[in-house]
């Protein structure tokens, strides 16, 4: 093995041939790999003694990807070169530490050309009985195009990970929730106008009907579940319980709507939730009970299940895995409460199964259909991409319906082309993988029928902006951020937050019992984000700083009030 190299000048690297280094803080080690056009790169860092980052700058000096997976251990890095040339990988240390590490590639090669060999070389990487498993399935007319596993299901007991194994589908699920309310539609026990307050009774009343359709279109105004949950310190990505009753206290405890009803589209995984619920109520069986008897059932989807809760047993199914910081992989439990926003499991098959459903259903009508895959539009008039539980879309100009799905530890995406009656599904059960490898490989086995990529345009567009004076960056001294500091407290989340500054004066940080500390960068004037939370400061008619609200995207305005 090669001699440790600390020089700043980018560092050849020969695919095979590992070279050890070491980092000092504030160190950024590069190194660089010729590459053809259309090429395949793979890597690993081993992390020895201290934790990085890795960066992937493309021939222009742009950033491709950045990978942080690990505390310890092997840290993989991927990619596809766009152009001919040296892509250089950039490595960091992360925290106030240094170490020694070692860099190899392991794979530089020219894609493969024929679809079937570029899926199996794409996800090469997860082959092998050390690594959780990945998998592919093509079809086009009922026929199926290619089907390829690799890796393992369940690592403890050396299971492979099959076409026929169930694996969680995250939120790839919400179409199953979608078709099971449209199924009660045809059946005349309810309708998509109702409100949904007629079959819960017990959600609170924010002065205007929320719509049984507004469930399914994500434009309810209530608050997002999992989102807000972290607000309050649930650690999911260490198996944190969440109670399916929690949904309804959640909307119960919320002061008002984000939003009219029907007025934004926002993604949330409460409504779906609510929408699991609405069929128990109207069906009088279980979400899992309606699903086998009304869907998998009769579509002879023997591998497929709708899992009540997280410690339910599920037969053959695929353990969801997650880098362990300290090398390796770990276990992670899948979502509590996720029934009706997720909680599917179903194989490779079943999915194709499923999904020919759309062009010839089976079960439900064509005109289920039809609602399912029109794009919702809101009361304002603008159109989504949106339909029930399933996105509407175009690729390359050919019409695309799917859904992703990311529990905990497990990946999915379904994708169907309605125009050329065709699909693909992938699923993974490590948080690693990426599942819109779907749409790379759709366009490998289906290129044919879309329209050529359009190439990028070689003229810089003129800057709108140019002339006009830019605001100048709010820098708080530190006796104004000093004022912002205390202890906060939300009544809706039952949560404190303490707002600290350091010995410098110079920075805020945001605390949490169960989160890790967050650095406060300021914005505008009283505006600060934070481990992607925006946090805005209120104040009295005195200027004093009495309470903030806090803002991770879908869930928004959720107040915590200074304590005295």
């Amino acid at each position: 093995m090669a001699s440790p190299v600390t020089a700043q000048e980018p560092t050849v690297l020969t695919t095979g041939e590992p070279v050890t280094a070491a980092l000092t803080p504030g160190d950024t080690l590069r190194y660089t790999v010729a590459t053809g056009l259309g090429y395949l790169v793979r890597g690993h860092v081993d992390q020895r003694t201290v934790n990085v980052a890795v960066r992937i700058v493309d021939p222009a000096g742009e950033q491709v990807r950045r990978v942080d997976l690990r505390d310890r251990g092997m840290e993989p890095f991927q990619f596809e070169s766009d152009e001919e040339g040296r892509y250089e990988i950039q490595v960091l240390p992360l925290g106030d530490t240094g170490g020694e590490f070692a860099i190899r590639i392991d794979v530089a090669e020219p894609l493969e050309d024929e679809p079937a060999a570029l899926a199996r070389q794409l996800l090469s990487g997860f082959a092998g009985t050390d690594s959780p498993g990945a998998g592919v399935r093509v079809w086009r007319d009922g026929e199926t195009l290619f089907t390829g596993t690799w890796g393992m299901a369940d690592l403890t007991h050396g299971v492979p990970f099959q076409a026929g194994t169930p694996t969680n589908i995250g939120s790839t699920s919400k179409q199953f929730t979608g078709f099971a309310v449209m199924l009660l539609v045809e059946r005349g026990l309810v309708s998509l106008e109702d409100d949904v307050r007629d079959h819960i009774p017990e959600l609170p009343d924010f002065g205007e009907p929320v719509k049984v359709r507004y469930l399914l279109t994500h434009a309810t105004g209530y608050r997002e579940i999992y989102n807000l949950l972290i607000m309050a310190g649930r650690r999911f990505d260490e198996g944190d319980h969440v109670a399916r009753d929690e949904i309804i206290r959640v909307v119960q405890n919320q002061p008002a709507l984000q939003n009219a009803p029907g007025e934004e589209w926002n993604y949330n995984n409460t409504a779906y939730g609510l929408a699991a619920l609405l069929v128990e109520r109207l069906s009088g069986m279980t979400f899992t009970e309606f699903m086998e008897e009304n869907v998998f059932a009769p579509l002879g989807m023997t591998r497929s299940v709708a899992r009540p809760h997280a410690q339910a047993i599920v037969p053959g199914r695929s353990t969801g895995y997650v880098p362990d910081r300290a090398g390796g992989w770990r276990e992670a439990r899948d979502l509590g409460g996720a029934i009706g926003a997720g909680a599917v499991y179903a194989s490779l098959e079943d999915l194709q199964t499923w999904a020919e459903n759309y062009a010839a259903p089976r079960v439900g009508t064509p005109a289920t259909m039809e609602e399912m895959t029109t794009p919702f539009i809101t009361t304002v008039g603008d159109t989504t991409t949106y339909g029930l539980g399933l996105m509407i879309d175009e690729q390359r100009g050919l019409k695309r319906i799917h859904h992703g799905g990311a529990d905990v530890a497990h990946r999915s995406m379904l994708a169907f082309y309605p125009e050329i009656n065709a699909g693909i599904t992938v699923q993974g059960n490590s948080s690693i993988f990426d599942s819109s490898l779907a749409f790379r490989l759709a366009e490998a086995f289906f290129g044919e029928f879309m329209e050529p990529e359009a190439e990028a345009a070689d003229e810089a567009t003129e800057d709108e902006a140019a002339g006009e004076d830019e605001a100048e960056p709010w820098e708080p001294t530190t006796a104004e951020l000093q004022a912002f500091t205390g202890r906060f407290f939300s009544e809706e989340l039952l949560a404190f937050y303490d707002i600290v500054l350091d010995e410098e004066g110079e920075a805020l940080t945001l605390r949490h019992l169960r989160r890790d500390d967050a650095v406060m960068t300021p914005g505008d004037p009283d505006h600060f984000t934070a481990a992607n939370l925006r946090i805005a400061f209120e104040r009295d008619r005195h200027g004093r700083i009495i309470a903030f609200y806090m803002d991770n995207m879908r869930t928004r305005d959720v107040r915590f009030a200074r304590v005295p």
